[in-house]
């Protein structure tokens, strides 16, 4: 079995990266923590300067690599590891950070450790990489292909309205994956 895991969202927790950098550098922007969209596109769609905000800070240097784990996460992955299965962190590069691929691999090694240099796939379309699971917080996983890949929900806030997927966190990872 072939696990592709997503790190933004479900291995290093983006949104309280975000809201971290926003308290201590931007206090002017209130805080709204929303439950229903990720952070991002919840101020995208309420089209202010805070948007702009977090897209600076989500493209600075340091962002990404800075990013905290997710609790669990990092225990779970390695159990995996241990285990012998076939897992891949498999992440979408941020666009308009030209650090973002760089920072991602050396989050991955500096928190997962060296033997993980070989089971990171970035990609811009995760739909033409196989695997049997992915496991993403992202309602919606589009591309150029038919996946082939069942796609596993990592429960947020901002994803809780998705039904009709399994869902999945770190604490109940092996009964979902019967493992």
């Amino acid at each position: 079995m072939i696990i592709l895991i997503d790190m933004d969202g479900v291995v290093a927790d983006f949104e309280s990266g975000v809201i971290k950098e926003l308290k201590k550098n931007y206090p002017q922007i209130k805080i709204i923590e929303p439950r229903n969209k990720m952070i991002v596109n919840f101020y995208k769609e309420k089209n202010n300067e805070a948007y702009e905000i977090i897209e600076k800070i989500r493209n600075s240097k340091g962002f990404i690599l800075n990013l905290k784990p997710i609790n669990g996460s990092l225990v779970a992955l390695k159990y995996l590891f241990e285990k012998n299965y076939n897992v891949f962190i498999c992440t979408t590069p941020f666009s308009k950070n030209k650090y973002s691929m760089s920072e991602k691999y050396e989050w991955i090694i500096k928190n997962l450790g060296n033997e993980w240099k070989d089971r990171i796939i970035i990609t811009e379309d995760k739909t033409l990489i196989r695997g049997d699971i992915l496991i993403d917080d992202k309602p919606d996983i589009n591309g150029l292909a038919s996946p082939n890949w069942e796609h596993i929900i990592f429960d947020q806030p901002y994803n809780k309205q998705i039904i009709g997927k399994k869902r999945i966190n770190w604490n109940n990872f092996k009964d979902v994956l019967k493992l």
